[in-house]
């Protein structure tokens, strides 16, 4: 089910000081977003990337890491961090909260990638090893984080993915989603994290997982970015499904045009470091849908900047996103 498919706007809107600039010739009028686009994301990145923990803590001066989601996520997929980050942990007591924090996130990330996307028949019990020990270690090291700064949504969110991983079961699963939730009620990632939760291939139920997100989005406020939660749970139900057209009905059209207009479209989205991954999350669904009245607005305002998810639920990710551009 993974391998499917076919394959400026915003006048007057003020220059960000913060901003990476576009490539000036992208491929087939597409590059793929780094360090979220932002300066000042990619100096942390690379600091990280030459394991240097004090420059690394000088250039999160600018984020709070208990919840900006994206910026942890670029330390989390950043190879090599996990040789280096372990001496921090240890040795800065004061700061080992975050040292925790981005062990953890990366310690997940690093499980997957031993366990890779195969199916469970074709993972080898090697990889199975590998994949449960790091898990192992960054559920001690997230489940600290989380004790040591209890007003962080970040590491319950993360302890969603390693929970899921470990099979640890909807009691504790519920708990953390709780846990996430109460520190913040709209928090993006927590929902969309839920919303795989709920799929059938995770134990869900057909239609539990777009139920879950039409209840979220309900309550969100006008320009809020959790109506993305609407454009990932449909793309989660055209994954779980066996026909490509699933989503080409009027009904789903109209509702992500309305979850666009409502959220990123919106006059009161703010645009943070990364808000290309919300676009295309929009971008994807969209396409999917075959949606005529969001979808080239929102591939104008991304001007070609490419995020690799959600385009690698499919198998050439890249082609999708270069031919939903064109069709927009």
């Amino acid at each position: 089910m993974f391998g499917k498919l076919f394959g400026k706007g915003g006048g007057g809107r003020p220059a960000d000081p913060h901003a990476l600039p576009v490539p000036r010739r992208p491929k087939n009028g597409m590059y793929t977003l780094r360090a979220l686009g932002d300066t000042r994301v990619l100096a942390l990145v690379e600091a990280a990337g030459a394991g240097d923990w004090e420059a690394v803590k000088s250039a999160l001066a600018p984020f709070d890491l208990g919840r900006d989601h994206l910026v942890l996520g670029e330390l989390a997929d950043l190879d090599g961090v996990q040789a280096w980050i372990g001496r921090a942990v240890e040795e800065d007591k004061e700061h080992r909260a975050t040292a925790l924090l981005i062990s953890g996130a990366r310690h997940i990330k690093w499980g997957w990638e031993a366990r890779t996307s195969a199916r469970a028949v074709h993972v080898k019990p090697e990889q199975w090893r590998l994949f449960h020990e790091r898990l192992r270690i960054a559920e001690e090291q997230l489940l600290e984080a989380a004790e040591l700064r209890p007003e962080w949504v970040s590491p319950w969110r993360r302890l969603l993915t390693s929970g899921r991983g470990m099979s640890l079961g909807s009691a504790v699963n519920e708990t953390r989603l709780d846990a996430a939730l109460r520190r913040d009620p709209p928090d993006l990632e927590t929902h969309i994290e839920w919303v795989s939760q709920l799929q059938p291939r995770w134990g869900g139920e057909p239609g539990q997982a777009l139920a879950f997100a039409r209840e979220a989005f309900a309550g969100a406020p006008e320009g809020h970015r959790l109506g993305c939660v609407i454009a990932m749970a449909h793309i989660e139900d055209w994954v779980e499904s066996d026909r490509d057209d699933c989503l080409a009905t009027p009904e789903i059209q109209d509702e992500l045009l309305e979850a666009a207009e409502h959220s990123i479209l919106h006059p009161a989205y703010v645009r943070r470091p990364g808000w290309q991954h919300d676009f295309n999350m929009f971008a994807m669904a969209l396409s999917l849908a075959c949606e005529r009245i969001a979808l080239p607005r929102v591939f104008r305002e991304l001007q070609g900047a490419y995020t690799s998810w959600p385009w690698s639920y499919v198998g050439q990710p890249e082609k999708m996103y270069a031919r939903a551009r064109r069709n927009a």
